[in-house]
């Protein structure tokens, strides 16, 4: 393959474009974006963007999970693809850029390849996953860790059943089991993302080579304690559920302070009972929510979060119990990419940092069969997940040309 890599480009004008075209698909009066998974807006966008793929010089299909997958054809055509992508879905009150940025820069990529008349070794695939917002179906499905017996752990935020909703764009439950992707077929997955954080702006650097994307510990905590009246009882002979919460919450901030990978843990969810201003508090239910890169310091908190809840309940004279609700493994990105995407970003004269990703992506449920990699833009404020979110023409395009120069690199790196 004769590619000139440092003079290659993506047409920065057309992708922001695109962007700003798609921002208009479930566009509220208020400028949000509401274009959730299986809505008419969602179909509508979903369509616009196969024109586009077929356009670039793709060819297009949709899999049994209703995955959107363009291929551009490599110079050896049975070769293992390098794919990349997101989604198109979003939040109730989204922004233009979660997701958006990382399906149309592929697209941009392979538009930008076959004006050029230019193909790669390896094939080229953009995925558009189904439902990332809210049920995940088309990572876990490509992935292979759908739930196949149990559709009805499928939620999406319509409501309604996934097997019906699969179906109006093109799945089939039924056949979810073909979706599955291996090694075999997809060397390498990198998805473009906006950082949905401010540390790249903090530190003012225009790129983030993520290390992986962290796991995920949440538990929900019951603390028992004895309702009373709030001005008889004496401090020294209650049973304050309360009380003992503070404690719990503090010692999560503290336990996540400890650690040397800089995890977080954080309590957002408490719910007080009776909650009312002369009794003292007989029950409070929380959620901890714990995330890391490395396993072993999810599993040493957990232990921690064990010891301390023992130790609060004997001093506070309550009773604490703590049951699992969520456990995802980290996924960490493959050091081959991480390297390229920092060496693209040395030629390029971009500033950037290792840091990890903290929210899930699809690309975390990729990482499960394949390499995979990540290139993060920054966020404006660190705002996501709102209409107010933003990231600048020049960002989007700073992203979009590491994206095709990595893909340019790869293709080397990874055997036919």
């Amino acid at each position: 393959m004769t590619v000139l890599t440092k003079k290659l480009t993506i047409n920065g004008d057309r992708l922001n474009a695109n962007i700003d075209r798609l921002a208009k698909v479930g566009k509220l009066e208020n400028g949000d974006i509401c274009r959730l998974a299986f809505t008419p807006a969602d179909l509508q966008a979903r369509y616009l963007v196969q024109q586009w793929m077929s356009e670039a010089g793709m060819t297009v299909r949709i899999d049994a999970a209703g995955n959107v997958i363009g291929r551009y054809s490599g110079r050896v055509e049975d070769a293992p693809a390098l794919a990349t992508g997101s989604h198109i879905d979003t939040v109730p009150s989204g922004g233009p850029y979660d997701g958006v940025l990382g399906v149309l820069a592929g697209i941009e990529m392979v538009r930008t390849l076959h004006e050029q008349h230019l193909h790669l070794d390896h094939p080229i695939e953009v995925i558009v996953f189904t439902d990332e917002e809210s049920s995940m179906i088309g990572c876990q499905a490509m992935a292979g860790t759908a739930l196949l017996q149990a559709p009805d752990r499928y939620r999406p935020k319509i409501g309604g059943s996934i097997e019906a909703h699969l179906e109006t764009i093109g799945g089939n439950w039924d056949a979810l089991a073909t979706a599955k992707r291996t090694k075999r077929d997809m060397a390498a997955f990198v998805e473009l993302h906006v950082e949905q954080g401010a540390v790249l702006e903090q530190f003012e650097m225009a790129i983030g080579v993520v290390q992986g994307v962290v796991g995920m510990r949440r538990h929900s905590i019951t603390i028992l304690g004895q309702e009373n009246h709030a001005g008889t009882t004496p401090m020294t002979a209650r049973q304050d559920a309360l009380v003992a919460a503070a404690q719990v919450i503090l010692a999560v901030q503290q336990m996540a302070l400890r650690q040397p990978s800089q995890p977080v843990a954080t309590v957002g969810f408490l719910n007080v009972s009776p909650n009312a201003a002369n009794i003292v508090p007989g029950r409070v239910d929380l959620m901890v929510d714990m995330r890391d890169l490395s396993e072993a310091c999810l599993n040493e908190m957990e232990q921690q979060l064990a010891d301390t809840l023992q130790s609060i309940a004997q001093a506070t004279h309550t009773d604490i119990s703590i049951a699992p609700v969520l456990c995802v493994d980290p996924t960490p990105a493959a050091l081959l990419i991480q390297e390229t995407i920092a060496q693209v970003c040395q030629d390029s004269g971009l500033g950037y940092c290792s840091l990890p990703s903290r929210a899930g992506h699809d690309a975390m449920e990729m990482g499960r069969f394949t390499d995979m990699g990540m290139i993060f833009v920054p966020s404006q404020n660190g705002l996501s997940h709102s209409g107010q979110e933003y990231t600048s023409p020049e960002q989007c395009t700073q992203g979009a040309n590491v994206l095709l120069q990595t893909f340019l690199q790869l293709d080397r790196l990874y055997p036919l």
